[in-house]
């Protein structure tokens, strides 16, 4: 879209307010709003300041002004905000004119040029499956003399006892995928986040009810390459969220949310094409090629690194533990969901030969998460990586002796960072990441933990109240 073609999308629209969003280093969209007659040419082409030292991640105040250099292809009429365009911008710094290098979206796109540049291939596709819940009611809270959270759903399983009108249908523990209504309460509300979403332009394939009892869902979209999937994960994030909102309730991509019942995952399915080729259907095992496995070997080799970036919040750990379908052990197979990595075998056509990997969660940022899984990817190719043999069974029926031969994912935030503090130079190749931003992220997750670490758990008055 150019400024005529925008100029034209407003007047058609009526639209009088352009809401200008960016992604903090976290991964949640920022946004200020400005009058339609203030985002001329000079606006767009020179840039609109903001203070870099009031986001999560980025500029020191003593380096505070940065610049906001609005992309108008992704230029959409905001679903929530009356008579607004809504526009994703990259960032720059308004001394260097150069991008910033803490801006995610940088990030993907510098990870999308090293993938040319490497000559193995030209697009990186990616289809991430997000989960997420829709609950009722959530409060939390916690002082110097108390702490909790209390979640609530009408859908929960926990209100089958509930006084009033209760008409019953919940689902329970782990059965919520896919019962029918009434049971599935919120048909008509995934169903609107998907009008929602075909408006804004993302093409959606399905949706339905996920495993867990109270409100847990997935709606899935189609693929795209890495930098375009990542506006779109920001995207879809913002619908449902506001869609929610507009029935009364209240969404979350939080991992585990939930005790005893299944997290939110962001499995994500991922292949890189050439010339208009499918690089990773092969006549291999499972249909898929020796440039599949060896992409297979990279993230394999490389995922204790990868889940500091893609499973990056303490809580994530609460749901990357056996027995909740979050894959903790570092196998590949074909059908097997309790390998980190699995090759769906639902078609032959080799247009749809894609990997799996579902470790991740969606409380990533998508474009750091998809950038450092592709550049994972792209060193397992570089070196011919073995992934190894493939694994068939349960891995959730192990021995422990069995279990103790398989590598498994960190089982904690700092286990993870200590691993991608060790193993980082495949993040570096080509500049996509840089070492501040490294430095940074490590620093910034961990703060979230020493946070978390030192107040006291709810549980730990059960156990120890009475010592």
């Amino acid at each position: 879209m150019n400024m005529h073609e925008m100029q034209e999308k407003c007047e058609q629209n009526n639209l009088k307010w352009v809401d200008i969003k960016f992604t903090d280093m976290p991964g949640t969209w920022q946004h200020f709003t400005m009058p339609l007659h203030e985002f001329d040419e000079s606006a767009i082409k020179e840039g609109v300041g903001f203070d870099g030292s009031s986001i999560r991640g980025f500029q020191n105040i003593h380096e505070s002004d940065m610049l906001l250099l609005s992309d108008l292809k992704t230029a959409i009429v905001d679903p929530f905000s009356t008579n607004t365009l809504s526009v994703v911008a990259d960032i720059s710094d308004p001394i260097t004119k150069r991008r910033y290098s803490r801006d995610p979206r940088f990030i993907a796109q510098k990870a999308e040029a090293y993938l040319k540049v490497s000559g193995i291939g030209d697009h990186g596709f990616f289809g991430p499956e997000p989960e997420f819940f829709v609950f009722d009611n959530i409060r939390y809270d916690q002082k110097t003399n108390l702490g909790f959270y209390y979640i609530d759903s009408d859908e929960g399983i926990w209100n089958t006892g509930k006084e009033g009108v209760n008409l019953g249908h919940k689902p329970r523990h782990k059965e919520g995928y896919f019962p029918t209504a009434p049971a599935d309460q919120q048909q008509n509300l995934r169903n609107e986040m998907i009008d929602v979403m075909e408006q804004c332009g993302i093409t959606v394939e399905r949706q339905h009810h996920e495993v867990a009892t109270a409100g847990q869902a997935e709606i899935d979209i189609r693929f795209d390459t890495l930098a375009n999937m990542g506006d779109d994960i920001m995207l879809y994030k913002y619908i449902v969220k506001n869609v929610a909102a507009k029935y009364g309730k209240t969404a979350t991509f939080m991992p585990k949310p939930l005790f005893n019942d299944n997290g939110s995952g962001m499995h994500t399915h991922q292949s890189i094409w050439k010339d208009g080729k499918n690089l990773f259907a092969g006549d291999e095992y499972a249909g898929v090629s020796k440039t599949a496995l060896h992409y297979i070997g990279g993230i394999l080799k490389h995922a204790p690194a990868l889940t500091a970036l893609c499973s990056p919040t303490t809580n994530s750990y609460k749901r990357l533990v056996p027995g909740f379908e979050a894959p903790v052990n570092l196998v590949y197979s074909g059908r097997n969901r309790s390998a980190a990595i699995r090759i769906p075998t639902y078609s032959t056509n080799p247009k749809s030969k894609r990997i799996e990997y579902r470790s991740p969660d969606p409380s990533c940022n998508p474009y750091l998460a998809f950038s450092a899984m592709l550049m994972a990817g792209l060193d397992g190719i570089k070196h011919k990586i073995d992934p190894g043999a493939p694994t068939e069974v349960n891995l959730y029926d192990l021995t422990p002796e069995q279990a103790a031969k398989v590598i498994s994912l960190p089982t904690s935030l700092p286990e993870a960072v200590e691993a991608l503090r060790n193993d980082h130079k495949f993040l570096l190749e080509g500049g996509v990441f840089t070492q501040d931003m490294i430095d940074m992220w490590t620093e910034y997750v961990m703060k979230h933990e020493r946070d978390v670490r030192k107040r006291p758990h709810p549980w730990e008055f059960m156990l120890y109240y009475d010592v």
